[in-house]
């Protein structure tokens, strides 16, 4: 098996762009499409709940928390006191530290600060941090699938 991380990225990003999904369900079900097509599709509705911060109030990134859902799917526990939650949370932390390195904060308030939701510089700024999202948890599960990482992409 092989993915390719520039195609995750510009899919996730044109499930969003279309309006098809919000920010982390467009990241679960590309993730889903590439990884495990089996995954059932109700982890997809998983990620309903965090667009724009946590349904709107503006919280944690919605990106962000998609990354971390796809993470869980993988790397997670399903019983009780299992140890496999904490590699589940160390990638997770390696996904928050990579987005918190570039822009400081978690808080769609402050990263949407002074744009209107739904205008063209939220949607342009929410896109791309889909995109980047989607690629990041994208590498982090395959390396640690050991799945090969193709170069390249749609474009």
């Amino acid at each position: 098996m092989k993915i390719n991380v520039a195609t995750i990225r510009e899919e996730a990003e044109q499930l969003y762009r279309n309006g098809d999904y919000y920010c982390s369900e467009a990241i679960i079900a590309t993730i889903r499409k590439h990884f495990d097509p089996d995954m059932p599709e109700q982890a997809i509705a998983m990620g309903s709940g965090f667009p724009i911060g946590f349904g709107r109030a503006m919280c944690a990134c919605g990106a962000v928390s998609g990354g971390a859902v796809v993470i869980g799917y993988f790397f997670g526990r399903v019983k009780p006191k299992d140890t496999k939650v904490q590699k589940a949370m160390a990638l997770t932390k390696e996904l928050h530290d990579h987005f918190q390195s570039k822009r400081k904060v978690l808080c769609c308030k402050i990263l949407c600060k002074g744009m209107e939701l739904g205008s063209q510089k939220h949607m342009e700024q929410c896109i791309a941090i889909t995109g980047e999202i989607a690629a990041k948890t994208a590498e982090i599960v395959a390396r640690e699938l050991n799945i090969k990482i193709e170069q390249g992409g749609l474009l």
